[in-house]
């Protein structure tokens, strides 16, 4: 299955959905339609009771460049509500990745800077090629990676954070793998089939198991140590009763 909202791709293939950024000649640059563009991809792999897996991605040689000019142009001259209006709207698509039952992987080439940084951090796993860039240069024009920051201080450390985010340098894949931004880094002549292989490891495991682990593994953020416990009691008694552990466990005694 495929559809085109001419900034957004969305294709599905042997239960992995594409969503790839189509603005290749803006370097997949942000702005309200694109972002608007994610969100309606994601809900819709969302609902497929087929789909394991999302990959996001751009197309072209770049993943995305953050915010484009129209939109930084329409920053500069918005009222208090209306830049709190836009905010969100970033906001939402960070949250949205985060409530998905599947996993979101981005598929980083090129450049992710700024906002294609911060929305490669919000996927749940990032893939690079080698020759990937990342980085949050927001500081240099005096703004601020704020909304990202709240999941970029959770995936490394408070000080390598501070320096990201406060020099505004842009690093390389490995740098970005070393600090824990990125899962894997592929060599760009291997990277595409090394990809598919790494999203459709998820369509061998149970669907209902690692929906169950990534709601579990982002609540526990804001739990104390006993209640994480005490909730991670209840997600395995929810585990215990899906039709997949059942299934799983029969199989397993017949082995």
């Amino acid at each position: 299955m495929t559809a085109d909202n001419s900034a957004v791709l969305y294709s599905v293939d042997n239960a992995v959905a594409r969503i790839t950024l189509n603005r290749p000649d803006k370097r997949n640059a942000l702005n309200d339609e694109l972002i608007a563009g994610v969100k309606s991809a994601l809900v819709e792999a969302n609902r497929a009771e087929s789909v394991r897996a999302i990959i996001l991605t751009g197309a072209g040689k770049d993943f995305c460049s953050g915010a484009d000019l129209s939109a930084l142009q329409k920053i500069a001259g918005a009222s208090v509500a209306d830049n709190l209006e836009d905010a969100r709207s970033l906001m939402e698509l960070f949250l949205l990745i985060r409530n998905l039952h599947v996993p979101v992987v981005a598929v980083v080439t090129g450049r992710a800077l700024a906002g294609g940084c911060g929305l490669a951090t919000a996927c749940d796993l990032v893939l690079a090629s080698e020759s990937a860039r990342f980085g949050y240069p927001e500081v240099k024009i005096g703004f601020v990676p704020a909304m990202v920051l709240a999941i970029l201080r959770r995936n490394i450390s408070e000080k390598r954070a501070f320096e990201l985010i406060t020099r505004g340098d842009e690093i390389s894949a490995a740098e970005a793998h070393q600090l824990g931004l990125v899962n894997h880094v592929y060599a760009d002549e291997t990277f595409e089939p090394q990809v598919n292989e790494f999203v459709n490891r998820f369509t061998t495991v149970s669907k209902s198991a690692v929906a169950l682990t990534k709601k579990l593994l982002y609540q526990v953020d804001s739990l104390s140590f006993t209640e994480a416990l005490e909730t991670g009691v209840d997600v395995n008694v929810i585990a215990r009763m899906t039709e997949d552990c059942q299934k799983g466990i029969a199989k397993f005694l017949k082995k």
